[in-house]
């Protein structure tokens, strides 16, 4: 792919397109295959693939890759300093009875595995953090399982070129992560039953783990119970010694259940230690510690007097919100987008205004997969407002060679 160079010497990369395309004729197959909900007139709830988006090795590898590697490691760099800066965990709400289970997490170097870093990019410059999904990210299936299928099923049906490829090495790197993390006995896997998105997250990663060659049960966490010796137990009365939950630490630690976590000699994936990095009081820490770097946008705490140096339109963001609840875009003092949500009472925090990409009223994210904190693939939800919410529809990407 051609390349131009500016008068400074910088490569200028092409603009990252949105393609209009077919449905494959097996979509109502591959929906039922998969367990998804499907109709005539709208096709499958949340996915979309009337159309695709383009990116090049280039872009991916320049790009997406290096940003996504270089800001997990300034992130580590921010839970270092919170173990010994306790006002790192008075800023992002963390309650004090829970910066010893944080901190042994860390020392004890507690191992993570997924995440997905959201970003606001176009192409042709470095792609913007908009936040970080460290603790219970979705969208997983989609992104390293349906998106490959509708890949493979479109160059078979001719309507991609066999010479693309696209960024997804998501499954196999859970697979090869859950071989080294060392989990020793049953791995436990819970979520919230009722939340559909969320179980059928936690079905997938068992199933990577069980081709990892772990043995798994999976458990309602409503289910998960107390045993005399203060430790958690299964339905059936077995100890959990090690749980992956797709549950916020949050909501944990502000729950009855999160006073047993500190004696319940569990290990837990995502470990505590992530829950620095897992709300948006994450972009304020890393623009004090690292102000400039060109994959941040300038961010601060609501209160802080330095809020003042945002001079353009900002966004405001509960630190515990979710799925585009209770942002705001703001201009000159009045809001000119917003979304409901639960998260009224904050606290929050206000980044600088960075648009996403607008291709004819259709907005996309761009997620990046991190696996063992090295990016390994990419999902695209796009919406119809600058605000991502919980209707916006994965659009699949390819790789142009």
């Amino acid at each position: 792919m051609d390349h131009s160079v500016d008068a400074s010497g910088q490569q200028q990369h092409d603009s990252v397109k949105r393609v209009i395309t077919t449905p494959r004729s097996s979509l109502r197959d591959a929906a039922l295959k998969h367990q998804f909900e499907f109709s005539l007139e709208t096709g499958i709830p949340f996915w979309d693939e009337s159309a695709y988006y383009t990116f090049s090795h280039q872009q991916i590898e320049e790009h997406i890759i290096k940003s996504a590697e270089n800001i997990e490691n300034m992130c580590f760099q921010v839970v270092e300093r919170a173990i010994t800066d306790e006002t790192i965990f008075q800023k992002i709400g963390i309650d004090r009875c829970y910066w010893d289970l944080i901190a042994n997490s860390w020392n004890d170097k507690e191992r993570n595995l997924l995440g997905r870093m959201d970003f606001a990019y176009n192409g042709k410059g470095l792609p913007k953090l908009l936040e970080y999904n460290a603790d219970t990210p979705t969208t997983l299936y989609e992104s390293s399982i349906f998106q490959w299928e509708w890949f493979e099923e479109s160059i078979d049906q001719g309507l991609l070129s066999s010479s693309g490829d696209q960024f997804n090495n998501i499954h196999e790197k859970i697979v090869e992560a859950f071989k080294t993390i060392g989990i020793e006995s049953i791995l436990h896997l819970t979520a919230n039953k009722d939340i559909e998105d969320d179980w059928g997250t936690i079905e997938y990663i068992a199933d990577c783990a069980i081709e990892a060659g772990l043995l798994t049960h999976l458990i309602d966490i409503t289910d998960i119970g107390l045993g005399d010796d203060d430790r958690f137990s299964d339905t059936d009365g077995k100890p959990i010694a090690e749980l992956y939950k797709l549950y916020p630490w949050e909501w944990i630690l502000a729950e009855e259940f999160g006073k047993n976590v500190y004696r319940s000699q569990c290990k837990f994936i995502e470990p505590p230690w992530r829950c620095v990095l897992s709300n948006k009081g994450l972009l304020p820490i890393l623009w004090e510690m690292f102000e400039g770097h060109p994959n941040l946008l300038p961010a601060y705490f609501t209160g802080d007097p330095e809020i003042e140096k945002i001079k353009s339109s900002s966004v405001k963001k509960p630190i515990f919100g979710r799925q585009g609840a209770n942002i705001a875009i703001e201009r000159n003092g009045q809001i000119i987008d917003s979304r409901d949500g639960p998260y009224t009472n904050g606290p929050f925090i206000k980044q600088e205004f960075y648009s996403l990409p607008d291709f004819k009223g259709h907005f996309p994210v761009v997620g990046c997969w991190v696996v063992a904190s090295r990016a390994v693939g990419l999902g695209v939800r796009e919406d119809t407002n600058l605000i991502t919410g919980n209707k916006a529809n994965f659009i699949p990407h390819i790789v142009e060679n």
